[in-house]
């Protein structure tokens, strides 16, 4: 399959997923992101999720947020039948997302080969 048309994605291919603060329920506006998602693995790639916070709050209770919020999307994306061997989490080196703090509260899905 050669190069698909019409098909954009924000910075350096990571799909984002948005959260209010404190919570690791996903917005309203995910369904777009995990749709992009289910496209790109369907496409072959896996999907690795990394979960951010941001700079407000209880550091350690954060790293915990964080990590959650990465595992609420994959368990979204294996409701929805994307495999669990084409879904990995990894943990990044600064969970302190970049960003104002609305931008920080994410969990970034890295579309690999």
């Amino acid at each position: 399959g050669g190069p698909e048309g019409g098909s954009t994605r924000g910075g350096g291919g990571d799909v984002k997923f948005y959260f209010p603060s404190g919570s690791a329920d996903l917005a309203p506006g995910a369904a777009e992101a995990l749709a992009a998602v289910i496209q790109g693995v369907g496409a072959g790639k896996k999907a690795q999720i990394s979960g951010f916070h941001d700079a407000t709050g209880d550091a350690a209770v954060n790293v915990e947020l964080a990590q959650r919020r990465a595992q609420t999307v994959r368990e979204v994306l294996l409701g929805l039948g994307v495999p669990a061997d084409q879904v990995t989490l990894k943990k990044p080196e600064a969970t302190t997302g970049s960003g104002s703090n609305v931008q920080a509260r994410r969990v970034e899905v890295a579309l690999i080969d």
